[in-house]
């Protein structure tokens, strides 16, 4: 997939995945684009936080995070 300058995003995802997604975010008032935005700049957060040094010892171990 190419990165363009322009501020769009463009992926092709199943016909009725894309369907299933649009009808979930209308129930939750949401519409694709701000779903989206959400969830990368919450992704992008997470990435920035540090680790501690033990949570990978928990998560070894079954615990959690």
């Amino acid at each position: 997939m190419s990165i363009g300058n322009s501020g769009r995003i463009v992926i092709e995802i199943e016909p009725d995945l894309k369907q299933e997604l649009h009808a979930a975010l209308r129930k939750e008032g949401l519409n694709l684009k701000a779903w989206f935005l959400d969830n990368a700049q919450e992704f992008l957060a997470d990435r920035e936080q540090l680790k501690l040094a033990f949570s990978d010892a928990e998560d070894q171990q079954g615990g959690e995070k």
